[in-house]
C-alpha cells in the first residue's frame, strides 16, 4: 500500500522535486525541533516568551530567534501587551497559516503516542466528550482517502 504518483511525478528518471514538492517546502520551514515545540506551546495557548521558554525546555536564545523567524514566516504574530507597572512587551498568537499547521502537530503527537509510547501517556482528546482525537485523510467533497487511493499530480497550472 503506497501513495500513487501520476504524470511527471512518476517519471522513474526525473530530476529532484526540490521546491515543486509541497512537502520539501514545508519541511525547510518546520523541520526543527525547536520550530515544532514553539507551535505546538502556541497552540496550546502558550503565548508570552518566558512560558514559551519554560514550557519547551528551549534557551533564550533558541526561543527568541525561534519566535522572531516564525513571525517573518507568518506563523506567528507578535502583539503588544503591558502589565500595570511594567514596560511594554509582546506575546506571540498563531495566524491563520499558524492554525493551519494545528492538524499536523495533532497528527505527530497520535503518531507519537502509538508508535513511541511512553508513560505518562500524553494523547489529544475531545473536550466535548473524551473520546481520544485521531487525524485522518478526506478529500475536498468528505471521502475518507486511505494511503493506497491517494494520488499526486503535478498541477503546473496553480500556484498557491
Amino acid at each position: 500500500m503506497t501513495v500513487q504518483l501520476t504524470g511527471w511525478a512518476a517519471d522513474p528518471e526525473r530530476p529532484a522535486l526540490g521546491d515543486a514538492c509541497p512537502i520539501e517546502r514545508a519541511i525547510t520551514l518546520l523541520g526543527r525541533r525547536s520550530t515544532v515545540l514553539l507551535l505546538r506551546e502556541a497552540a496550546y495557548g502558550t503565548s508570552r516568551f518566558d512560558d514559551f521558554v519554560r514550557r519547551t525546555g528551549l534557551t533564550e536564545s533558541v526561543t527568541a530567534g525561534e519566535l522572531r523567524r516564525l513571525v517573518t514566516e507568518g506563523l506567528l504574530a507578535k502583539q503588544p501587551y503591558q502589565e500595570p507597572g511594567r514596560r511594554q512587551r509582546h506575546e506571540y498568537v498563531l495566524t491563520e497559516a499558524g492554525h493551519a499547521l494545528v492538524p499536523i502537530l495533532l497528527a505527530l503527537g497520535e503518531w507519537g503516542t502509538k508508535h513511541r509510547p511512553h508513560n505518562p501517556h500524553v494523547e489529544a482528546r475531545h473536550a466535548g466528550c473524551g473520546a481520544p482525537i485521531t487525524v485522518e485523510v478526506h478529500c475536498t467533497t468528505g471521502h475518507r482517502v486511505p494511503e493506497d487511493e491517494v494520488a499526486i499530480v503535478v498541477a503546473e497550472d496553480r500556484v498557491a
